[in-house]
């Protein structure tokens, strides 16, 4: 399954290369007015980093927000890391008095907290831009492309699809729709299908496999199960644009959830030689206005783009910590 994937970051592919549209979209703004700004963090840094030179009075209006919540982010994490400094200090004059269990978890906890905190606190106050700052993993807010009053549309959905007539409840119990397999487009997924179709512009894709198996070896003697996560990168063809489904969910006492799935299907061989049995699929520049716009009683011509995919070769090595 495609569990993460590293989305295009810059605004200008959307608008110039794929003429997409972005609007503060109702998802948003009603989740703006009515709850704050709890969504800002959910969007990847580098998505985030759009605003930071707006070019229309509501984006300026969303820079405004980001930059306040960066604000209390950082304040409220300095706090927080004084606290630890705090409690590994005590934890440390403690130990040298007596070993205690107690002392003991505290300065290996307060010693975990610092790192976690120091590093958010790099991410918040650095200008520049790292590569994990593109990547989406289930629950971040992505930027999904749909077909909207006769044009491209950028909209904010939530990675990770909660299916038509499906609660929180229900969505908890089966934690991966944030794939759709392409052979179960028609049973588990037939009410989306042939009617939400959307694409994420994406430049990379990763997966966990088991060490051995990219190593294409059995297990040895006494030898643990070792997981590694590989980052796959397209050959010659830049960013992809991966077919995926969407939906639009009643939440009570909420606005709806926006919230869509990548779709997979077998791997190509390099990738299956790699350890994995699944694939995203790029849709070619081509098709895109025809999978924006199924029908559903026309579903081999869905069939028909998703097979005339773009077929590139898929790199790979493991997947960089920063």
């Amino acid at each position: 399954m495609c569990y993460s994937a590293k989305v295009r970051a810059e605004y200008r592919a959307y608008v110039k290369e794929f003429g997409a549209v972005l609007t503060l979209d109702e998802y948003v703004r009603e989740y703006w007015e009515q709850f704050g700004d709890e969504w800002i963090p959910k969007l990847p840094q580098a998505i985030r980093a759009w605003f930071d030179t707006p070019e229309t009075p509501e984006q300026a209006e969303l820079r405004e927000a980001i930059t306040a919540w960066k604000g209390r982010t950082i304040a409220k994490t300095e706090q927080d890391l004084f606290a630890q400094v705090k409690r590994k200090a005590d934890a440390e004059r403690a130990l040298q008095t007596k070993t205690t269990k107690k002392a003991q978890e505290d300065l290996r906890i307060s010693t975990n907290k610092i790192g976690q905190f120091k590093t958010k606190l790099d991410d918040l106050k650095r200008s520049e831009l790292k590569p994990r700052d593109a990547r989406i993993y289930p629950g971040t807010l992505v930027p999904v492309i749909v077909w909207e009053d006769g044009r491209r549309v950028i909209r904010f959905m939530r990675y990770q699809c909660r299916l038509p007539g499906w609660t929180e409840a229900i969505e908890r119990k089966f934690p991966g729709t944030y794939n759709a397999r392409r052979d179960k487009l028609e049973s588990s997924w037939a009410k989306l299908f042939g009617y939400r179709h959307g694409i994420i512009l994406a430049d990379a894709f990763y997966e966990h496999v088991l060490r051995h198996n990219l190593e294409q070896r059995p297990l040895g003697a006494g030898e643990a199960e070792e997981d590694v996560v590989l980052e796959f990168k397209p050959r010659g063809i830049g960013t992809m644009a991966v077919a995926c489904l969407w939906n639009s969910s009643p939440v009570p006492g909420r606005p709806d959830l926006l919230s869509f799935a990548a779709i997979t299907d077998e791997p190509p061989p390099e990738v299956a030689e790699a350890g994995h049995d699944r694939c995203i699929i790029p849709i070619k520049r081509e098709n895109i206005d025809a999978w924006l716009q199924p029908n559903a009683k026309d579903l081999a011509a869905s069939y028909a783009i998703l097979d005339d995919r773009e077929r590139p070769y898929y790199e790979h090595e493991i997947a960089a910590a920063a």
